[in-house]
């Protein structure tokens, strides 16, 4: 179990929290070089990541992870090696909220809080996992990073090389986790999964800070998926009328797209596509 004064250290002030409305994951590269057989992070660093998956859900279980992660906790502060990072997300009113917390040995604890519209809470996870990880690598004094999470199979698509659209920003943290690796052979990361369940104390912190922000859009309305959706499919529309009205491809005998009252036809849309 961790000390008093232990828990004072991991109770220390925030130094950076971000606050905002975005979006966070707007697109997928399946031909980025991470992806590439052979240059994939899983074939030339196999060993420099693990991960510790939790199945069970009795009483003796949840007590041996939390001992476990006890450990960990007291790692990162006895040695300035070592990097914990933990993560927790939230969806509320149709606002994501994820939230990181860094521990580093004895400085202060970076926390940072980011806010986003009309994602996923998967992409919100994932978001939270990928900040935590680029302050984690920050310095070249840290060996060992173990992320904390309760959503460990999102940490798992980071090294996943199959099509999904978590991919743009897995590109990213493989590309960070690329370089931590190259530092030192014995540079290594660990995601542990910790249940919200286990009811562990540093997780519980993560969640009363992100509890602590409680955001709802001004205009609701404008930042509804369906708004969304419907903003997009009428810019593809005009950006195709636009484009086909002077077009000088169409051919001189190609139909004339109009009405009966002689207006240009338009592709029209319904929910889930044209």
């Amino acid at each position: 179990m961790l000390t008093k004064r232990q828990r004072g250290l991991l109770k220390s002030h925030v130094i950076n929290i971000d606050n905002r409305f975005n979006k966070v994951f707007p697109a997928f590269n399946s031909i980025n070089l991470e992806l590439q057989p052979g240059n994939r992070i899983s074939d030339t660093f196999s060993n420099q990541f693990y991960f510790h998956s939790f199945s069970s859900s009795n009483d003796s279980s949840f007590k041996s992870r939390i001992q476990q992660l006890d450990a960990l906790a007291v790692d990162s502060l006895t040695s300035s090696r070592n990097a914990l990072v933990i993560t927790d997300v939230s969806v509320k009113n149709n606002v994501a909220s994820s939230i990181a917390h860094i521990h580093v040995f004895n400085k202060p604890i970076v926390k940072t809080l980011h806010h986003a519209v009309n994602i996923t809470v998967q992409e919100a996870e994932f978001f939270a996992i990928r900040c935590g990880i680029n302050h984690a690598v920050l310095s070249h004094d840290t060996s060992r990073i173990t992320v904390i999470t309760d959503s460990i199979h999102v940490a798992k698509k980071i090294f996943d090389p199959s099509l999904h659209m978590l991919q743009k920003q897995s590109n990213f943290v493989l590309s960070e986790l690329r370089e931590f690796f190259n530092w030192h052979s014995t540079n290594t990361i660990e995601f542990w999964e910790c249940p919200s369940k286990s009811n562990w104390h540093l997780h519980k912190a993560v969640n009363s800070d992100m509890k602590l922000f409680n955001l709802t859009p001004l205009l609701p309305n404008k930042y509804s998926w369906d708004f969304s959706k419907k903003l997009e499919s009428d810019n593809i529309i005009n950006t195709w009328k636009m484009t086909f009205q002077a077009s000088d491809l169409k051919g001189r005998n190609f139909l004339k797209l109009v009405d009966n009252d002689n207006k240009p036809l338009e592709p029209t849309y319904c929910k889930g596509g044209f």
